[in-house]
């Protein structure tokens, strides 16, 4: 008889990353798109740069996977489109 595989209980590490330094505000991802970037792009928010603005909406993006309605994902790549082509005319990487 095949041996049976144990199920793994799944994991949410995500819930447990955090942190203080680079917390974006509540609801700032429900915002438009100019706001979303603007917001991403400060220091208060991102005191790396850009580039961490990038990754963390892209982050949201991945975290809140098929439950986010195609109309806020479209305007979160918006905003990350924006964030990319100011990171681009900046000459940074």
């Amino acid at each position: 008889m095949p041996s049976k595989k144990p199920s793994r209980a799944k994991k949410h590490w995500v819930s447990k990353v955090a942190t203080s330094s680079t917390f974006p505000e509540k609801g700032v991802f429900t915002k438009d798109a100019e706001t979303v970037a603007r917001h991403m792009a400060s220091k208060k928010v991102s005191p790396k740069g850009i580039g961490s603005g990038i990754r963390m909406i892209q982050y949201f993006l991945n975290r809140a996977g098929k439950t986010l309605p195609t109309s806020r994902r479209s305007e979160l790549e918006k905003a990350k489109r924006i964030l990319q082509s100011r990171l681009k005319k900046s000459g940074k990487k």
